[in-house]
């Protein structure tokens, strides 16, 4: 029998997509929101396609901090856009 291969919707083309295809934005039990390239870390999850456009509709609709119930500084946008762009750096 096949393994199922959980699937999850971008939030900013609103495609389901794999699992392991996309970026998961997680607000962490403190409240820090940051990218997890491996869909590990601890805390409340939404999802992105790898795409700066994905990223850039996900944020003028506001859709990451309605997902995540918290609001998001542009700082953090930014730093987010910076971690997307550079790809799967140190990620813990």
């Amino acid at each position: 029998m096949p393994k199922k291969i959980p699937m999850r919707q971008c939030l900013g083309c609103r495609e389901m997509k794999p699992k392991k295809e996309l970026i998961r934005v997680v607000r962490s039990p403190e409240g820090e929101i940051s990218l997890d390239f491996r869909g590990k870390k601890p805390g409340r999850g939404c999802y992105l396609c790898p795409d700066t456009a994905c990223f850039a509709r996900a944020k003028k609709s506001r859709a990451i901090e309605r997902a995540l119930s918290a609001q998001v500084s542009p700082e953090v946008y930014e730093a987010l856009e910076a971690q997307m762009k550079a790809g799967d750096g140190d990620d813990g």
